[in-house]
């Protein structure tokens, strides 16, 4: 080993702890017309690359995998959240995973990253959650985060989703067996605590000036997503809607789908939709910061990720 070698280590090995500051950027800004919007990671969760294509053969599934250098058995899956200030609100777009899973010690960020860009969880009015799914509310089940948000947040989130949870169906989805306890266990607990602040919603909501949920279904009954829009520009928060295998393959199924012929119908409308209009995208579970245009491919799509503004 050189002595040079042997100098850098240190720094390297130093460069992703807490008192040096995180390794990887875990926020990222834009403007949407007068509307600021953070994409902000939550970590990743190792996941199988069979939930990805439940309907399709091993040998296609690998053949896209091995296309993207990834792992044929499992894959990290990126999480990612937003913050959305318009005016003086100041909405909060799904939570995170929380804590409590031991196999996914890699996120659950979303409250600590909140906090290192300088928000306060009181200063949040509003909270979108597109479907609840237990990496979606349960950051805010994590045990004292209620205490710190203000009592009369509101949190919108379709009547669908809402019913819906009051006893789902998994008869359609192919999850890992310790997966659809804890969804069921998150939800419920999401609903014990904050029932008081949930605003139901139907088809659709505007939750501050050029911000609108809207109900699209498929990956939950009651999934939505999150339209902003100011001065001709506009972005769509998609949650679950779309993966990053979708982009090459939109009538690939998930396995966390619980109306997986649905769902398809969706993400090929949100997709050509995006390529229509020419609007930004950005995902739960598309590689952070996750915000791009989108562009018809053939009988698929390709994803442009906008070129980082440092």
């Amino acid at each position: 080993m050189s002595e040079t070698t042997r100098n850098v280590q240190p720094v390297i090995a130093n460069l992703g702890k807490e008192s040096a500051g995180e390794l990887v950027p875990s926020r990222y800004a834009v403007r949407v017309g007068d509307v600021d919007v953070v994409l902000i990671s939550d970590g990743m969760l190792p996941l199988p690359t069979s939930t990805m294509s439940t309907n399709v053969n091993e040998a296609d599934r690998n053949d896209w995998f091995d296309s993207r250098f990834l792992q044929r058995d499992m894959f990290d899956w990126a999480l990612n959240i937003a913050l959305v200030r318009s005016g003086d609100r100041l909405i909060l777009i799904d939570s995170g995973v929380g804590d409590g899973f031991e196999y996914f010690t890699r996120a659950g960020r979303s409250v600590m990253r909140l906090e290192s860009a300088g928000i306060d969880l009181a200063a949040i009015t509003d909270i979108v959650i597109t479907h609840m799914h237990m990496d979606h509310v349960g950051g805010l089940n994590v045990d004292g985060v209620k205490a710190r948000l203000r009592p009369d947040v509101r949190i919108h989130v379709s009547a669908a989703e809402v019913e819906f949870w009051k006893a789902p169906d998994f008869s359609k989805t192919v999850m890992p067996e310790t997966v659809p306890p804890a969804l069921r266990k998150a939800a419920a607990k999401f609903v014990q605590l904050y029932g008081e602040n949930i605003v139901p919603f139907h088809q659709t909501v505007q939750v501050a000036t050029g911000v609108s949920a809207r109900v699209t279904g498929g990956h939950t009954p009651g999934h939505s997503v999150v339209d902003i829009a100011s001065n001709g520009e506009k972005l769509t928060f998609v949650g679950d809607a779309i993966f990053e295998v979708g982009f090459d393959n939109p009538e690939w199924q998930n396995g966390f789908e619980h109306e997986p012929e649905v769902a398809v119908d969706v993400r090929i409308a949100l997709l050509n939709e995006a390529a229509d209009t020419g609007a930004l995208l950005a995902a739960a579970h598309i590689a952070f910061p996750s915000i791009g245009h989108i562009a018809k491919n053939g009988t698929g799509f390709r994803f442009v990720p906008v070129p980082w503004d440092y």
